[in-house]
């Protein structure tokens, strides 16, 4: 059996990573793989209890290591209930969001310790990383008018973060990239959909479906 290839997709609010995950989908059955998409927090029922948490704009008291002990205790079952099984069985696994994220937003976000986040992160992964990364990145302004532009998007408590909060989370995400140069591959989502769209096919066939 092949071996599984576990995808992420990251990067701050507004960027467009679900749009283009979602068009993505049908370039990638080219490549004759079994396709799985989830997200975090989420993709299994327990895990999207978490997230209904998580997000609850009126769950405005929630002390920031609450936060991050949730998001850790999401990944941990979607890990087990998701993640495994679909790199076991071979398939081309994406999922929106992963331990990026934590380092993103609670690390540099909420100015949680570093090295607390990885080692939870490692705790609740058991030390598994993505293959590749992709990295979508948009600057604050724009990214945050995208979302006010986007009447059917459900307003969510970080929603509600200020311009400096999500200005922190884009600087963590850079910081991350600068560090995790093989595994994270930067797009700049700034562009119209296709063109994002094109770079990210282009990075995932260069990786792992060229001879």
């Amino acid at each position: 059996m092949e071996k599984g290839i576990f995808i992420t997709f990251e990067g701050p609010d507004g960027a467009g990573k679900t749009s283009v995950l979602q068009d993505l989908l049908p370039q990638l059955e080219q490549f004759g793989r079994e396709i799985v998409t989830t997200r975090e927090p989420g993709g299994v029922a327990i895990a999207e209890s978490i997230r209904k948490v998580i997000l609850d704009p009126q769950n405005i008291a929630m002390d920031d290591k609450t936060e991050l002990l949730l998001y850790i205790a999401a990944r941990r079952q979607h890990l087990k209930e998701r993640i495994l099984p679909a790199l076991e069985k071979g398939q081309l696994l994406l999922v929106d969001r992963f331990i990026d994220s934590s380092v993103a937003y609670q690390g540099f976000g909420r100015g949680l310790n570093a090295a607390d986040i990885d080692w939870l992160n490692d705790f609740a992964t058991d030390g598994l990383k993505p293959d590749l990364t992709l990295y979508f990145d948009i600057n604050v302004e724009e990214g945050l008018a995208r979302i006010a532009r986007n009447k059917d998007r459900d307003v969510d408590r970080l929603d509600m973060e200020t311009v400096d909060m999500h200005e922190r989370v884009r600087q963590g995400y850079l910081s991350i990239l600068e560090k995790e140069v093989q595994r994270m591959v930067k797009i700049d989502a700034s562009q119209p959909l296709e063109a994002v769209v094109a770079d990210a096919l282009a990075v995932i066939k260069k990786r792992f479906f060229e001879e």
